[in-house]
């Protein structure tokens, strides 16, 4: 794996240097745009709207727009200057229990290797808050846009889970939600019985991808030029009256009792 970034890990007066690498796999499958005529790949030219000329990355700078028409240029250096510590740090501010934060805030995980020399001082922050139970709250800076995210234990590693700031998440208040549902006691106690049936051991390992896998098989099947037939069309999915309620629930308590894996849908 390549480093997306190099900097300083620091809690206290204890600044660690650590990389940072992307804790997730990329795109398993990916498509290339073609022109429907020929099949030619495409390609997104960046292109001038003045004059209409392609331009090079070389062409290119960061404009702000204070005004319509009018903009201000930034530089590499510009970004730096506005606070080249923070830019290089991933400042821990507090340390909460992770219980208090909603995972709705929770958006992307990167490993933190150490540096040379940085052996120790990581392995006493990762030991400190497994034995403490708490993660650390962390502000830090990348592609010139600074982020929330938690430092935490894993295994041998820290984790860098990167968040979103409060201000970025759409508060509800909007949307058309139930605030008091008539439930009665029967369907409530059968639904919770349900849950309870179908509760296991979380392992990540007894989850994979399937639509990717259905995909691939259809590609391979096109690739030898074999036409793909649907046996028998899956209709979607109606919504469940209300009045059927209790019926369903009882035939899926019924179906996780003797056969569980009926009840999972691929």
């Amino acid at each position: 794996m390549r480093a997306l970034w190099s900097g300083v890990l620091s809690f206290g007066l204890i600044n660690i240097p650590v990389n940072l690498y992307s804790a997730t796999a990329g795109e398993k499958i990916s498509f290339n745009f073609l022109h429907k005529t020929d099949m030619s790949p495409i390609r997104f030219a960046k292109v001038c709207r003045k004059d209409g000329k392609e331009l090079t990355q070389a062409d290119l700078v960061k404009g702000y727009e204070y005004e319509e028409g009018d903009y201000v240029i930034l530089t590499d250096d510009d970004f730096k200057k506005v606070d080249i510590k923070r830019s290089q740090t991933i400042d821990v501010l507090d340390f909460v229990k992770e219980s208090e934060i909603d995972t709705i805030y929770f958006e992307k995980p990167f490993y933190l290797e150490p540096d040379k020399g940085a052996a120790k001082a990581y392995s006493l922050l990762r030991e400190s808050l497994k034995k403490s139970k708490k993660v650390g709250v962390a502000k830090f800076v990348i592609h010139n846009r600074e982020h929330l995210g938690i430092i935490k234990p894993h295994d041998h590693l820290i984790i860098l889970e990167q968040m979103r700031f409060e201000e970025e998440v759409h508060a509800p208040e909007k949307l058309n939600l139930p605030e008091h549902p008539t439930l009665r006691a029967k369907e409530l106690t059968m639904a919770t019985s349900f849950i309870d049936q179908m509760t296991e051991h979380f392992d990540p390992k007894d989850y994979k991808d399937t639509y990717i896998k259905k995909l691939l098989d259809m590609i391979k099947m096109k690739k030898k030029g074999h036409t793909v037939k649907v046996e028998k069309p899956e209709e979607a999915p109606h919504a469940t009256k209300s009045t059927d309620l209790m019926l369903l629930l009882k035939e899926s308590l019924e179906k996780a009792k003797h056969h569980p894996s009926t009840i999972v849908q691929a």
